[in-house]
């Protein structure tokens, strides 16, 4: 087995979800006490959070770099980003690390072309949304295009995620706004929906709708225990 890096506090409570899934996956896996082979460096995302706001995107390399490079030096044979919107920065992490970074968006682009779907919607934080990190790797790899809400339903998903979930606040009517923006993304042709920020399936269930959700938290940690126990 070999052990897995892990880079939280993107938030802390999307990381607490990677660290328990891996090991549950593990477990069933290999069944008895087994449990996985993990280190995690958490960053503190109250200085993550302002530099992405403001646009900050080298301090936050900084700061994500320093972690994957003590989770490097700590052991770790893979790396995997706890957060869907750091993947903007997993060129330049995996290029400053000697161990491969699990990308998410391939391991989701994996669980959707099992199905043989070509159309999704993509929720996430407004920089998953709006900018090409993630859907243009989804077109340009896979050859799945992503479609994303409105603006006004872009910038109150973004507000959701990170004054509301990233706090550990769950609110059934942010739960219900989502849901509405997940329904226009149907009537426009979407065939899923992403759910592209690790803290979404804390608010948003599969059980709660009838359109098909890719939870990517689950999806990526299970492609890194795939990795882990190959």
């Amino acid at each position: 087995m070999k052990t897995i890096g892990l880079l939280g506090g993107i938030t802390c409570e999307s990381s607490l979800v990677y660290y328990q899934l891996v090991n549950e996956l593990v477990r069933a896996r290999l069944g008895g006490h087994n449990s996985a082979k993990s280190i995690m460096v958490s960053v503190n995302f109250a200085d993550v959070q302002p530099l992405t706001e403001r646009g900050d995107w080298d301090g936050v390399l900084a700061i994500l770099l320093k972690a994957a490079q003590a989770i490097e030096r700590g052991g770790a044979e893979l790396l995997v980003l706890c957060a869907n919107t750091a993947h903007k920065l997993a060129g330049e992490i995996g290029r400053g690390v000697g161990i491969p970074v699990v990308h998410i968006v391939d391991a989701v682009a994996e669980e959707i072309r099992k199905v043989g779907l070509r159309k999704v919607g993509l929720l996430g934080t407004r920089f998953t949304m709006e900018e090409e990190f993630f859907k243009g790797r989804l077109r340009e790899r896979h050859g799945i295009e992503a479609l994303v809400p409105e603006k006004e339903d872009r910038e109150r998903i973004h507000r959701i995620i990170i004054d509301e979930l990233a706090l550990g606040v769950v609110d059934p009517r942010s739960g219900e706004a989502v849901w509405m923006a997940i329904d226009g993304l149907v009537a426009r042709g979407a065939q899923a929906v992403i759910l592209g920020c690790t803290e979404l399936p804390l608010l948003i269930k599969q059980d709660q709708g009838a359109v098909p959700l890719f939870d990517t938290t689950t999806i990526h940690a299970r492609a890194a225990v795939d990795f882990a126990l190959r």
